[in-house]
This record gives structure tokens, C-alpha cells and sequence, in this order.
């Protein structure tokens, strides 16, 4: 209960003690933070499931990633029809020719990414390894070893060669030993298909040697290659370094 008692020009008020009333503020305030409580709770849930995970997971990378030195990865380079650098074109036949190398690394002779001889099919020996392909079908003829260490395989060899037909692609390499056996009539047989090279060789000389039978090939394709043995300089103990050729031949216009 209030007393107003007027003293001059102010009012004075005292105040006497109220009685004791019953308080609803409290309550109401509690009310009050629950249903905000949940309203804050509902409404995260709802930008919880409307937002997907994957920009959130992202946007969490990338700040986690801020200061980190980026990395840049080079694209892996396409692989090539036999392991060439790069590829040949359409109109053309891509082939790999490698001669042996010491006593465990075998010729191989690759034509359109087809291994035709190598160790992995099991048709390669020591001495001259050839594969004939037919030059209009891109398809292989035959493939065979010939010794040149033990044996007389100098006329099976020639009469290899001669069973070409007209149109072939004669490839050639050696393993090991290919001359010591190597008579002079099979030597001509090879010089007449065009090889520079042939009666060069000598014991472990790693050679190889693409050819034509009944049509001529470009000058400015790899043909031929040949390394003679040299104790001083061979890379492996007895055998010189292996070597190789590649390249595209064109094909016969349609």
C-alpha cells in the first residue's frame, strides 16, 4: 500500500510492504525456452535432411584442405598398338621388331599390338626367328625358328622364305647365335629381299630385319638394325645389347 504525502513542490511516496502475491513469470519462461528448444531442434532437422550430404562432406574438405600444397596428377598416357610412343594411323600397320638380348630376354616380333613370336607363346629359339603376314589381310601366314648354332638349317630356312607368296611382310630376328650356320645361299636369299646387313653378320650379332615380297616398301621406314657382339662394349657377358625397330607400314589402298 502506497502514502503520497505532498512536501513543498514534490511528492514524497513511501511504501509499505505489499502482501505476498502469487508469481506467474517463471513458468511462462520456461514454457517459453522449451517450445524455442524445439522449434530450433525441428528446424535443423528439416536443413539437415533437405541439404544432401555431399556438398556438406565437400564444403568440409575443402576447409580442411585450406593451407595443404595441391598435388597435380598427369593423366596416364594411353598404351599404344605395340608399346609405340605414339600411335599409327589408321590407314597403316604398326609393328615392333626386337631382337634377343643376352641368354634371357627372347626376340619378340609384335604386328598390330598381336604378339606373333615371343617367349610367352613359346615359338621363339635360338638362331632366326621369322613370321610371315599377309600383306593385303594384315593376317599371319606362318611363324618359325631356324638354329644357326647346331644343324643344317640354312636350305629349311631358304625354302621357308620362298613359301612366301607375292604380298607378304617378312619379319626377322635373331636370339643368341644366328650366323655360325648361316651359309652363303641363305645369306643371298635375304640380301634379295633388300636386308643391307645380312652378310655383316656375326657370331651373336642381334639383328633384325623387316621385308616385302612382291611390292616394295617406303623408304622412310625403319628396315633394319644390327648390333655385332664386342667384348668390351657388350651389355650382357658374351651377347651384345638387344635392339629394335618400329614403325608403320602403310596399307594397300582399297
Amino acid at each position: 500500500m502506497s502514502h503520497f504525502v505532498f512536501s513543498g513542490s514534490r511528492w514524497a511516496c513511501w511504501f509499505t510492504r505489499p502482501k505476498p502475491t502469487t508469481n506467474t513469470t517463471c513458468p511462462l519462461k520456461v514454457v517459453f525456452l522449451v517450445l524455442a528448444s524445439l522449434c530450433a531442434w525441428y528446424s535443423g532437422y528439416l536443413l539437415a535432411e533437405l541439404i544432401p550430404d555431399a556438398p556438406l562432406s565437400s564444403a568440409a574438405y575443402s576447409i580442411h584442405s585450406i593451407g595443404e600444397r595441391p598435388v597435380l596428377k598427369v593423366p596416364v598416357p594411353k598404351r599404344q598398338k605395340c608399346d609405340h610412343w605414339t600411335p599409327c594411323p589408321s590407314d597403316t600397320y604398326a609393328y615392333r621388331l626386337l631382337s634377343g638380348g643376352g641368354i634371357n630376354k627372347y626376340a619378340k616380333i609384335c604386328f598390330e599390338d598381336n604378339l606373333l613370336m615371343g617367349e610367352k607363346l613359346g615359338n621363339v629359339a635360338r638362331g632366326i626367328n621369322i613370321a610371315i603376314v599377309n600383306y593385303v589381310t594384315g593376317n599371319v601366314t606362318a611363324t618359325q625358328h631356324f638354329d644357326m648354332y647346331e644343324g643344317d638349317n640354312s636350305g629349311p630356312m631358304i625354302k621357308f622364305i620362298q613359301s612366301a607368296p607375292p604380298k607378304s611382310l617378312l619379319f626377322m630376328a635373331t636370339y643368341d647365335d644366328g650366323s655360325t650356320r648361316l651359309n652363303n645361299d641363305a645369306r643371298n636369299a635375304i640380301e634379295e629381299l633388300g636386308s643391307k646387313e645380312i652378310k655383316n653378320m656375326k657370331f651373336r650379332s642381334s639383328w633384325v630385319f623387316l621385308a616385302a615380297k612382291g611390292f616394295e616398301l617406303p623408304s622412310e621406314i625403319q628396315r633394319e638394325k644390327i648390333n655385332h657382339s664386342d667384348t668390351k662394349n657388350n651389355r650382357y657377358s658374351g651377347w651384345p645389347a638387344e635392339i629394335q625397330i618400329e614403325g608403320c607400314v602403310p596399307k594397300e589402298p582399297s
